[in-house]
């Protein structure tokens, strides 16, 4: 294993959990396809070195050492064509993480802290702020049952990124996408089975117009327009088990921490898919 050198490259948090390596092993398809390094980078939090019998730096650095190389193994035990990176650095993990994001095609972490089956304090300030998109991995899903790609768009938006990279993902992963729109009825206070209908089939109409042209860019891609009255979590709720990956801007992040959140609390019980948060266009 070698000092990782800075270059662009598909970014790993690794923290010694089972979920940073299954963040590393979801991200080898993403290096593989874009033809650039994975890089596993540890952070030492100068802050809370350990104090213990067996020292602190060298102690903490025999721990960053164990983490990495664990993730590196489960990587290289895939067999796939990617070039491996490694780097521990002395750094708070958000600010290591953050600035290893400037030059990063795509940064990786997992969805629940080291100690807590939350979403971890890292990773939701990663989502947040980082210049590059956020994988926020929940698992690593077993062959013969991919799922598929959700796209949460705002009609009332031009941006088309989380448009575009969702279907570079459903492109990746062989999978059908969905993507869906949201719409607010005039009055909330309202609930007329009818008048849902009807809205959701215009704005599905409405959907299905702005996605002509990108079906010419992806024939490949299984594409279905679905239209939800209120939240894309309604959607998620209703098809849970089927979804291996929703994609949202970053204005959606609360929502995308209520997808990650406990199955007992969320407002999915029991989904388990992994969040890739796609950066506004005025990131700085």
């Amino acid at each position: 294993m070698s000092t990782a050198r800075r270059a662009p490259a598909v970014v790993v948090g690794i923290d010694g959990s089972r979920w940073a390596v299954d963040a590393a092993l979801w991200a080898v398809d993403e290096a593989v396809s874009r033809d650039v390094p994975l890089r596993l980078v540890y952070a030492i939090d100068p802050d809370t070195v350990t104090r213990s019998a067996y020292g602190t730096a060298a102690h903490d650095l025999a721990v960053a050492e164990n983490a990495i190389r664990d993730a590196f193994v489960a990587v290289e035990s895939m067999s796939e064509p990617v070039k491996i990176e490694v780097e521990i650095r002395r750094e708070a993990p958000i600010s290591a993480l953050r600035a290893a994001a400037k030059s990063a095609a795509l940064l990786c972490v997992g969805a629940r802290g080291l100690m807590s089956d939350r979403v971890g304090p890292t990773a939701t300030a990663l989502a947040a702020s980082a210049r590059c998109p956020v994988a926020l991995v929940l698992r690593v899903r077993r062959p013969g049952r991919p799922g598929c790609v959700v796209a949460a768009v705002d009609e009332a938006s031009t941006d088309d990124r989380v448009l575009r990279r969702a279907l570079e993902e459903a492109q990746l992963r062989r999978a059908p996408l969905r993507v869906v729109t949201m719409w607010h009825a005039r009055y909330t206070d309202i609930h007329d089975d009818r008048a849902a209908a009807e809205g959701n089939r215009l704005a599905r109409a409405r959907l299905q117009r702005r996605l002509t042209e990108w079906k010419t860019r992806y024939p490949g891609v299984d594409v279905e327009a679905v239209a939800v009255q209120g939240n894309p979590l309604n959607y998620l709720a209703a098809n849970a088990e089927a979804v291996q990956l929703l994609v949202v801007a970053r204005d959606c992040v609360h929502s995308a921490m209520e997808v990650l959140g406990r199955p007992s609390r969320g407002a999915i019980a029991g989904n388990k898919c992994s969040v890739l948060i796609c950066p506004s266009q005025n990131v700085s």
